[in-house]
């Protein structure tokens, strides 16, 4: 049976999320159709699945059905949240709803995060009301409200909601814990919870992501530069390589280092406001750090001019690298982000061949 067509809204077809997935717990049979059950409590099998996302690893492919579920035992009173179909937002949505029921509403948005997909364009006005059809949720419902992550304001025309599919949208708090608290005061939110902040602790969760990308190609990188390091140097070619090499995979871990680790985690406190800067001033930091270790104990072979290279290319490097950080901060805009880059990154690579060269041309001055 197709849901009834209401206003322009066409008429679709009734799709329902697969009861077999892994952190379905039960059914739900009730006369408007079966609804499968979800619990607030993550299990191992989920919270393995938060670290591999952590580390990068199949962020794409972490998705779940999207569709209508039932967290608890909802009836026609019940709220209902709506979430994207990335299975760590829906996890945490879920996971913060304890002792509660709901009906929960999962946005088709390819795997993305509600914030990056609202500014895509999947966690949007028609995806919306096509699930809100498809799903049926006006038969599961005896009220017309859709609780909103505020994140996904941007994507969200509640007007155009309210018009097409009869339903009113009202925006939650920024973060999943704060929904119990926004719901007991009447769907209401203080100004605390209209506020995003990215403390330490959320910057340190995304450090993963970071590294992941950055050791996938940096590990034949090491491997590369400890053989070509050796190259050109008077004497035994594996001393050459055993010594180079392991100044310059050292300097390069440094970089590594300076731009996704101590970055962001002391990032408010960097000087400068471009990232590109804060990045270089701690890649110059532990530049200088790494090479009077290094002076101090290799003085009598170090070269000057070759450390002087490694420093410039590795705090052009943890610049870049910083860079990379401005999609996952609340401190960024786009404008900013494409004015950063535009002045940013031809220094950095000037920066980086500069370096190159000084550490080229130390094998002639040796």
């Amino acid at each position: 049976m197709l849901p009834e067509n209401k206003g322009d809204n066409p008429v679709m077809p009734v799709t329902r999320p697969r009861s077999n997935q892994r952190f379905v717990i039960d059914i739900m049979e009730i006369p408007e159709g079966p609804v499968p059950v979800v619990d607030s409590r993550l299990t191992r099998v989920d919270h393995l699945g938060t670290i591999k996302i952590r580390l990068g690893l199949n962020r794409m492919g972490y998705l779940i059905d999207p569709g209508l579920y039932a967290l608890g035992r909802p009836d026609s009173h019940s709220p209902v949240l709506v979430s994207a179909n990335y299975k760590l937002s829906f996890d945490y949505l879920r996971s913060a709803l304890t002792g509660r029921s709901a009906w929960l509403l999962v946005l088709d948005t390819k795997g993305v995060n509600v914030w990056c997909a609202a500014g895509k364009g999947t966690f949007g006005t028609a995806e919306l009301v096509a699930r809100v059809a498809s799903s049926r949720l006006a038969d599961y419902v005896d009220h017309r409200t859709l609780i909103v992550p505020q994140l996904g304001a941007p994507g969200i025309a509640a007007h155009h909601v309210r018009r097409q599919s009869g339903f009113s949208v009202v925006y939650g708090p920024v973060e999943a814990m704060d929904l119990p608290a926004f719901m007991d005061s009447g769907n209401r939110a203080t100004p605390e919870m209209r506020r995003k902040t990215f403390a330490l602790k959320d910057r340190a969760v995304l450090i993963g992501v970071e590294l992941s990308a950055v050791i996938k190609y940096g590990f034949p990188l090491c491997l590369a530069m400890f053989f070509l390091a050796g190259l050109g140097w008077s004497g035994n070619l594996w001393s050459n390589m055993v010594f180079h090499g392991t100044l310059a995979v050292t300097a390069f871990i440094a970089s590594i280092l300076a731009g996704a680790v101590v970055t962001p985690l002391l990032l408010p406190w960097l000087p400068g406001r471009a990232f590109s800067m804060k990045g270089l001033s701690v890649g110059l930091a532990l530049a200088a750090l790494h090479g009077a270790i290094w002076l101090s104990l290799t003085a009598a072979r170090t070269n000057h001019l070759e450390i002087g290279g490694w420093m410039l290319s590795g705090s052009a490097l943890a610049a870049f690298l910083a860079m990379n950080f401005t999609g996952a901060s609340t401190f960024t805009s786009l404008s900013g982000v494409k004015k950063e880059m535009h002045f940013a990154l031809p220094l950095e690579i000037v920066g980086a061949l500069i370096g190159l060269v000084m550490i080229i041309a130390a094998r002639f001055a040796a």
